[in-house]
């Protein structure tokens, strides 16, 4: 599905270059593939294809310039690039709980590979972080210098420290070896290419209130949250990795400020799409974080970045999208934690 940007982009690089996605065939990363190619570049995606989808960059493999290599990053990699996009790691609970030593094992092994890769090469290398890593923030909104309030043993463990153990090694390339390193903190993110099967708050309420199915409230339903359309995420990947190597390192957040409780989001999805859903209440999981947005001050300084894409409209595409899969027999999903 071809998604029309509703924002002006930052003007393509006129130097060419071959870069490394990893991840690169999941839900960010086969947008960022695609704005790369668009800018011209050679583009080698790398995905074991955990969470990953093959059909999300089915459409590129025709392209002269774009290359699919199945390959675990807890693995070495010996490919010859000029940037690194280290994206990979399953960003979903119900994914990344599933089997929580491999979680911290991709965090980790795989920034360590990736940051030896970038580091024999000299290549511009980025990490894509987290917000999770602030876990259930006492500071709201969430600013960079802010060290985060999370549990090291509880359920989310395995992907909130297997994220700050990344950034240390991230900082730490940085000042053993000088290498130009980036790091962005991604808030909640949506869009088209998101599985159904992933858990997540906007594909569990779209798949739900498409389906009639009752919409699930974790808690009273209050707790906030910030969402931030893909189109948007991925312009401010680039824009940080385009920036000198000295000039923003980071971390630097990565998401939309506007705040949203889970209620209001439920009935914006039942709005939109004429649902018959009803709300319902379960439980609230474990560590769920009450309050989630980003400060992007830093963004705006830095590489001149802030979303453009309102709430209404980037639901309208995924509700879209998800609408097509499920009118190609996609089986719907239940709530999931």
């Amino acid at each position: 599905m071809s998604i029309t940007p509703m924002f002006k982009r930052s003007a393509p690089s006129s130097e060419t270059r071959r870069v490394l996605v990893t991840g690169g065939s999941g839900f960010i990363g086969s947008h960022l593939c695609e704005r790369l190619l668009e800018g011209g570049h050679e583009v080698v995606c790398v995905d074991n294809f955990f969470t990953g989808r093959r059909d999300n960059v089915m459409h590129l493999l025709d392209h002269r310039k774009f290359e699919l290599m199945r390959h675990d990053v807890t693995v070495p990699l010996h490919v010859e690039v000029d940037q690194i996009y280290n994206l990979a790691c399953p960003a979903s609970p119900i994914h990344y709980q599933r089997d929580p030593i491999q979680t911290v094992k991709t965090s980790v092994m795989g920034a360590m590979n990736m940051l030896g890769l970038a580091n024999r090469l000299k290549a511009k290398i980025l990490q894509a972080s987290t917000s999770e890593v602030y876990g259930d923030p006492y500071v709201h909104p969430q600013v960079e210098s802010y060290w985060g309030n999370v549990n090291p043993i509880g359920p989310r463990a395995c992907y909130d420290e297997g994220k700050r153990c990344a950034e240390t090694l991230f900082f730490a390339y940085k000042q053993q070896h000088q290498l130009p390193i980036k790091i962005v903190r991604i808030f909640n993110t949506y869009g088209p290419r998101m599985q159904p099967d992933d858990g997540r708050v906007v594909s569990n309420f779209i798949i739900q209130a498409l389906t009639n199915q009752p919409i699930t409230l974790f808690g009273d339903g209050e707790q906030t949250r910030s969402f931030c359309y893909v189109d948007d995420l991925v312009e401010g990947l680039m824009r940080t990795m385009d920036r000198t190597a000295d000039d923003v390192s980071g971390p630097v957040n990565l998401g939309n400020p506007g705040e949203f409780t889970i209620r209001a989001l439920a009935e914006t999805v039942i709005a939109l799409t004429g649902s018959r859903s009803r709300l319902v209440r379960e439980p609230l999981p474990v560590d769920d974080p009450r309050q989630r947005r980003p400060d992007i001050s830093l963004a705006k300084q830095l590489i001149d970045w802030e979303p453009t894409v309102a709430l209404r409209d980037g639901l309208l595409k995924t509700i879209t999208y998800f609408d097509g899969l499920l009118a190609q027999g996609e089986q719907p999903v239940r709530a999931v934690r």
